[in-house]
């Protein structure tokens, strides 16, 4: 007797800002018609606002689509997705007590307790991934296959994560982090690596994105 198929109930899932705040940004830089474009390529309907946890297929096809609809611009893009899902976290996911010990911590240790916290809810940022803190010297986060990851890529991918974690640990840790992704699966096999740089490096999609 071959196996039922999957239940979509069943699959796995991903917080649903990987979307939410990406339609946000289209429509803010693009325009709702550009981000109506990309939803129709990705074949997945624009979610109410209050939507719970979304199966990690539609997050990855809205982020593949816009990579497919803009190109190199889409890395902006996601970067300044990933940066608006950080401020929500902070906003509405780690209680203010939370934060203030965080950031009175020496920021070595204040590190460690945020990347606990982090990985304690990785399941809603890597859905069927697997994420684990791989080093602290420097700071190394690690997601093995990674759903939200490009198909292909000449260079490390993954924006939307790095922005997350930028957000996370500028505001609460280090005031210069800079998030570095050093080895992505869209560019060929192995995990997704990101390094924390205390005191900045590379960022390159950072700055704002304008339509036109």
């Amino acid at each position: 007797m071959s196996a039922a198929p999957l239940d979509a109930q069943d699959e796995p899932r991903i917080g649903p800002n990987a979307i939410l705040q990406t339609i946000a940004v289209l429509d803010r830089h693009l325009g709702r018609a550009a981000r109506d474009r990309v939803m129709a390529l990705a074949g997945v309907p624009v979610p109410p606002a209050d939507s719970g946890m979304l199966p990690e297929s539609q997050c990855h096809a809205v982020h593949q689509a816009l990579r497919v609809d803009q190109g190199e611009k889409s890395e902006g893009l996601l970067w300044l997705s990933g940066l608006a899902t950080g401020d929500y976290i902070l906003a509405n996911r780690i209680p203010g007590f939370a934060q203030t010990i965080i950031k009175a911590l020496p920021a070595a240790l204040g590190a460690r307790v945020l990347a606990k916290a982090i990985t304690k809810h990785a399941w809603t940022f890597v859905g069927s991934g697997q994420f684990q803190v791989e080093g602290f010297k420097p700071l190394t986060f690690r997601i093995d296959g990674n759903p939200l990851r490009a198909e292909r890529a000449e260079r490390p991918a993954c924006h939307w994560h790095a922005a997350v974690f930028q957000r996370l640990f500028s505001t609460l840790v280090w005031p210069d982090c800079k998030v570095e992704e050093i080895s992505c699966a869209s560019v060929g096999s192995g995990p997704c690596r990101f390094v924390l740089h205390p005191q900045g490096g590379q960022a390159p999609h950072s700055a704002p994105v304008h339509s036109g």
